[in-house]
């Protein structure tokens, strides 16, 4: 089973974006995908797929995954042998999704009370013990936009990491933030903490400055750069509304076309890295 986090300490770059396309993409080539959503209550990436509105109400939703990182998990696992099996809701589009749950808020505060290393392991052990099992070949875990305990998991737990870029002077420094901060997590905690690929993310290649910025990134980060930027569409937000990706869609422009091409051809790259 190989995993990924998809991660910029910055909101808004699309990383949850880049999470259901990327599930999708992957879909396609006949791996079975798990999506993971950490990035916090309000369920974006479920929101993504159409399947929010359909889950039950939060206080009736437990185990979730705002149990898995708590001290009661192994519990729960004792009580409900299919505890995991039972978080997972399929999609239309072909990943599946444990989605967020509103407890996720209090975990954070949680976690800085439970000691070192266990703080940062508990979503590792979730994935090794109880998911690995289930037959995924790929798991995304779709992390929040800060770096807090819940992130660390996801980093902890996957060892790789997505980054969606905008181009632009800010996510430029939040990248060379990204590669320093790894860096550091991976000597504290000895672990082999590594970026697996860039995502040139919203791009409008008709301007000259996003031609330069994208020669500087590459410049940078040779190797790791996608090769494929994934172009502005208006088709992506407009399926986002409708709970789908744009692959969904029937009718499509020529930019969310690029889109779709975009992540296929990034997907097969981010396979082979990992």
């Amino acid at each position: 089973m190989k995993t990924a986090s998809v991660f910029l300490d910055k909101g808004g770059v699309g990383k949850t974006t880049s999470t259901a396309h990327f599930g999708v993409a992957l879909s396609e080539q006949d791996l079975d995908v798990l999506l993971i959503d950490l990035a916090g209550k309000q369920g974006d990436l479920a929101k993504h797929f159409g399947v929010w509105t359909k889950l039950p109400d939060a206080d009736e939703r437990w185990p979730n995954i705002a149990t898995v990182l708590s001290d009661d998990w192994s519990m729960v696992k004792e009580k409900l042998p299919d505890a995991a099996e039972d978080m997972i809701v399929a999609t239309d589009e072909g990943p599946d999704l444990i989605p967020a749950h509103v407890g996720l808020d209090q975990v954070d505060d949680d976690l800085a009370s439970v000691p070192v290393p266990k703080r940062y392991q508990m979503l590792e052990s979730f994935l090794d013990e109880d998911i690995e099992p289930l037959g995924y070949d790929i798991v995304l875990v779709d992390l929040p936009g800060l770096t807090n305990n819940v992130t660390l998991n996801g980093l902890w737990a996957t060892e790789r990491v997505i980054a969606p870029v905008e181009l632009g002077e800010f996510e430029r420094q939040q990248m060379e933030m990204l590669e320093e901060d790894i860096d550091d997590l991976s000597q504290n905690f000895e672990k082999d903490i590594e970026i697996a690929i860039i995502v040139p993310n919203r791009v409008d290649t008709r301007t000259n400055l996003s031609k330069e910025l994208l020669d500087e990134l590459d410049e940078k980060w040779n190797g790791l750069m996608a090769p494929d930027p994934v172009p502005k569409s208006q088709d992506i937000r407009n399926s986002q509304r409708r709970g789908e990706t744009v692959f969904a869609q029937e009718e499509v422009s020529s930019t969310a076309e690029r889109a779709r091409e975009s992540y296929r051809a990034n997907s097969e790259t981010l396979l082979r890295k990992l």
